[in-house]
């Protein structure tokens, strides 16, 4: 499994410190837009979620994490589709590996995690993929690519 450190621009965008950026960090990297925009497209679909009894006031945030429905709807509107990996009662069939993804520019759903899957290289600031054993819920990939 190849990884390779990528911060999707964020020090280049002039952020410092830690954060929970991950989704936004992969929607940077698999999209190949400038951190900044990625950070602010996220956080303006933040602003549109409504209040719900299991988030207790909480929203989603580009700095502290983005919850999943907010997350489909920006990449939606991008133009990507969702593909499931992981059904109920079906157990782990995909692993961060790069013979069991397509290639192409993913953005892969791990347990509460995002991460950018490029042409079978694991993009993000660390090497999350658990030495390939880590399960992938799904992916979004562009709408159209093979």
């Amino acid at each position: 499994m190849k990884f390779a450190y990528d911060d999707g621009g964020r020090a280049a965008a002039g952020y410092q410190g830690q954060a929970g950026d991950c989704a936004v960090r992969a929607l940077a990297i698999a999209c190949e837009l400038p951190y900044q925009e990625a950070y602010d497209l996220v956080n303006r679909h933040a602003l549109r979620e409504r209040d719900s009894r299991r988030r207790r006031g909480r929203k989603s945030s580009a700095r502290t994490g983005v919850f999943r429905a907010t997350f489909h709807r920006v990449l939606a509107e991008l133009g990507w589709a969702w593909t499931p990996t992981m059904h109920i009662g079906s157990g782990c069939t995909v692993h961060v590996r790069a013979d069991e993804l397509p290639r192409g520019r993913l953005i892969l759903n791990l347990s509460k995690h995002y991460a950018a899957f490029v042409d079978g290289v694991l993009r993000d600031t660390y090497d999350d993929s658990r030495g390939g054993t880590r399960c992938v819920y799904g992916y979004w990939r562009k709408a159209g690519t093979p």
